[in-house]
């Protein structure tokens, strides 16, 4: 899609190769703490934990696959069924750790819903977990957001039902004790509550939550990462990342993601944390419309180029595209993106249009006497 000269420019923000130590202690585990889940790590001859038998080929959440706008006048009974499941997966290749998902994905899956919906809930905590869970919703009136109401133990389901009262894109997570440990292991989601006449028409949606890790290995250092409370405590994150895993939706792993030019393309983020807000900006592009905490109901922003997302908060941003390109989606504290693992990418493809971007311009500098 892309000739050397195009690919020269979108290479600028190289991540390739880098690693980084996060200076992360161990923590020793304590009654407190949670058991380990998947099979035994594997020691090596220099005592280190080789990676674990994975239970899953990947957990990151497949952008694309996100409800379709609510479609309807009135208002409607809207089941949602979560279950948890503990599973051992790889950040990256050669790296594991033991993830806390909703329904086997980071982040959770979408739920979405019109304003005025009932939303009920069954919430399923398999026998073979080993941690006791729940959910709390921050689209919902009640104590903790349903969280008092929806505890499970292993071997246990439960359920909620709510009204869905008011608009807009919320986060929901679980909130047990040690909340802030099970959110960084990945669970947490959005419930998006649309307004009765629903939000302004695009051509495609893509869906993506961020968090961070905290692990007793440095960035990038192969074997099974164990979970580290201190570095938690120092909000000292190993990664930050986008759908669980290391650049999960970048080329050079499992996407890019694709449009077309000419295309609308809105973009739903959840920033789980727990600690860390994300600045996140479209490289290459800019938030056409963007609606800050989730705020769908109101007015958007307009040309808006990077947004803060609190943990615990969300975001809703549009982008048109006029051209072909490759847009990096990052937060723009980039030694994040660097060094400790958030990208996604979109290729855009089509023809293309040089009176609004023409990388080209006069030729290559390569070209010129004075870089020969």
């Amino acid at each position: 899609m892309f000739d050397t000269s195009r690919r020269r420019m979108l290479q600028a923000l190289g991540i390739g190769g880098v690693a980084s130590v996060a200076g992360c202690a161990g923590a020793p585990q304590t009654e407190s703490d949670p058991p380990s889940t998947g099979s035994a790590p594997v020691q090596t001859d220099t005592g280190t934990p080789a990676p674990k038998q994975t239970d899953v080929d990947s957990v990151a959440a497949d952008p694309a696959d996100l409800p379709d706008p609510v479609d309807r006048d009135s208002t409607a009974t809207v089941e949602v069924d979560l279950e948890v499941r503990e599973v051992t997966a790889e950040v990256e290749p050669g790296v594991t750790f033991d993830y806390m998902t909703f329904n086997g994905t980071v982040p959770g899956p979408m739920v979405r819903v019109r304003r005025g919906d009932t939303v009920e809930l069954t919430i399923r905590n398999p026998e073979g977990n080993g941690m006791p869970h729940n959910v709390d919703f921050h689209a919902a009136y009640g104590t903790g957001g349903g969280a008092e109401a929806t505890g499970v133990n292993p071997g246990e389901q439960n359920k909620l039902k709510f009204q869905a009262r008011y608009p807009g894109a919320f986060i929901y997570h679980c909130a047990v004790p040690n909340l802030d440990y099970h959110i960084s292991a990945g669970m947490f989601g959005m419930i998006l509550v649309e307004p009765e006449d629903g939000m302004p028409e695009v051509d495609r949606e893509f869906y993506l939550g961020q968090h961070e890790l905290y692990t007793d290995k440095a960035t990038g250092e192969e074997g099974h990462h164990g979970f580290d409370f201190q570095a938690m405590a120092a909000e000292e994150p190993t990664y930050v990342l986008l759908n669980g895993e290391k650049y999960a939706y970048a080329a050079a792993r499992y996407g890019p993601l694709e449009a077309e030019v000419g295309e609308t393309v809105r973009v739903f983020l959840v920033d789980g944390g727990p600690n860390v807000t994300s600045n996140f900006h479209p490289i290459g592009n800019v938030w056409t419309k963007a609606w800050p905490n989730g705020a769908v109901a109101g007015d958007p922003d307009r040309f808006a180029q990077t947004m803060k997302v609190a943990p615990g908060s969300c975001f809703v941003g549009d982008m048109e595209l006029p051209v072909t390109e490759r847009i990096k989606l990052v937060d723009h504290a980039l030694s994040r993106v660097a060094r400790k693992g958030l990208l996604a990418e979109i290729d855009v493809a089509g023809p293309e249009n040089e009176e609004i971007y023409d990388p080209d311009f006069g030729g290559s500098r390569h070209d010129d006497p004075m870089y020969s």
